[in-house]
């Protein structure tokens, strides 16, 4: 298709995908879209695209790379935070990466980030979270933390349907619940927000669907279901019951509950066996720092997802290195966790790890793995030596403190001596 305000690369190609499975068909010169993003994307995504282009070329590949707009960025072209091109555009070539984005106030979207997933059906968020050799922890054995989280990305209480106080919507609904529903002495009177939270079957099988996939490929011993199903029995409960019933029904011995791990096999999977288990969302807040080696992927709805991959990320060092990506059937947009930290945008002194692994997750996703496994090889032997950028330079004894520019180039300069 033809956009009003994005140019194709001439020399690049297309990724397609199976319209039965979304099984992705990864030419060896894809066309990638990207979005810099706002605030300090001006400074980590040219960081990333450096850092991915030498991995790509140092593996026999390239990558023709289509800069799309969006927040800030496309403000200034089109008068509006999402365009159609841009949109348009991620769902025409399939793959993306993206920075941080800041959805302004009076904007139409709650999130320009929760937008962009919504309308490509981005449905799972990915977030590995991992601790590279040389980054400081707050916890004492930040090592232990090797996990992979799975979070529903369209439904639960981030679906917006909400209502706010003192409008006559809001009086309707309440009238509703406690007329019509029985719960007239449930609402506190005076002015009340009102919101709605869908789980849906269907929401919640393809995502844990998506993570039972993945642990088998990847070898997981684990997937742990996380959920507040013993106070809210007909959508957290829910979650849990039709996750259970995907892994049972549609895995056969690929997969055994954790109550058959312990009333046949007395606690000792056997050799390529995915465990199902399941645990409350505040409990599984404390036992991801005291039982952390414990756990391999979680699969959660948005709000728990929300809370435990940032929860994890804190124990391998902070926001500022952790990872994401959005995955639909047949389409990716990978992007960092952390935000746009308006007031260092163009000081060139941010850490771009957090985009650079986000690019990573995109280059496994394309299936380039060699790749992905020299980006994350050369991250952490750049750390490794003291060389990072001020966030981690003020936390460690004996480095060199880079600009976001001069830590990409130290990244691809270690990803040359090491192809």
């Amino acid at each position: 298709m033809s956009y009003e305000q994005v140019e194709v690369p001439a020399d690049g190609e297309r990724i397609t995908a199976d319209a039965e499975t979304g099984e992705l068909d990864v030419p060896s010169n894809p066309i990638i879209p990207i979005i810099h993003g706002d605030g300090i994307g001006t400074d980590v995504g040219p960081a990333a695209q450096k850092v991915l282009d030498a991995a790509a070329e140092a593996t026999g590949r390239s990558i023709s790379w289509m800069r799309l707009y969006a927040g800030e960025s496309a403000r200034e072209r089109y008068d509006e935070n999402l365009p159609d091109d841009t949109v348009e555009a991620i769902r025409e070539f399939r793959v993306a990466i993206k920075g941080p984005l800041t959805t302004p106030v009076g904007s139409g979207f709650r999130s320009l980030n929760v937008a962009l997933r919504k309308k490509l059906d981005l449905y799972a968020n990915v977030r590995p979270t991992y601790h590279l050799d040389g980054v400081p922890s707050p916890v004492t054995s930040p090592e232990k933390m090797d996990m992979v989280n799975f979070r529903e990305n369209t439904e639960d209480v981030y679906a917006g349907i909400e209502w706010e106080a003192g409008t006559d919507e809001v009086e309707k609904v309440r009238e509703f619940i406690e007329e019509e529903m029985g719960f007239d002495e449930t609402i506190h009177d005076g002015p009340v927000g009102i919101g709605i939270k869908p789980i849906s079957e269907f929401g919640t099988k393809r995502l844990v669907r998506r993570a039972i996939d993945y642990a088998i490929e990847d070898g997981r011993d684990s997937v742990t279901l996380v959920h507040k199903g013993n106070i809210m029995k007909f959508t957290e409960a829910a979650f849990r019951d039709w996750g259970y019933e995907v892994a049972t029904e549609e895995y056969g011995d690929e997969v055994i509950t954790e109550d058959e791990l312990w009333e046949e096999y007395d606690g000792d999977a056997p050799d390529g066996v995915v465990v199902i288990k399941d645990r409350i969302a505040d409990n599984m807040l404390q036992q991801l720092l005291t039982r952390t080696e414990q756990y391999d992927v979680l699969a959660m709805p948005n709000l728990n997802g929300d809370y435990l991959s940032d929860a994890a990320g804190a124990q391998i060092g902070g926001l500022g290195i952790a990872p994401g990506a959005n995955l639909g059937d047949g389409r990716v947009l990978a992007e960092p966790v952390h935000g746009s930290a308006p007031k260092y945008a163009g000081e060139d002194k941010v850490n771009p790890t957090a985009m650079i692994l986000s690019g990573r997750i995109m280059l496994e996703q394309l299936g380039w793995d060699d790749a992905a496994d020299l980006v994350r090889d050369a991250v952490e032997e750049t750390i490794s030596a003291g060389t990072v950028t001020y966030d981690l330079h003020r936390q460690i004894e004996g480095g060199t403190k880079l600009a976001t520019s001069e830590y990409a180039d130290a990244v691809v300069e270690t990803i040359h001596d090491l192809s």
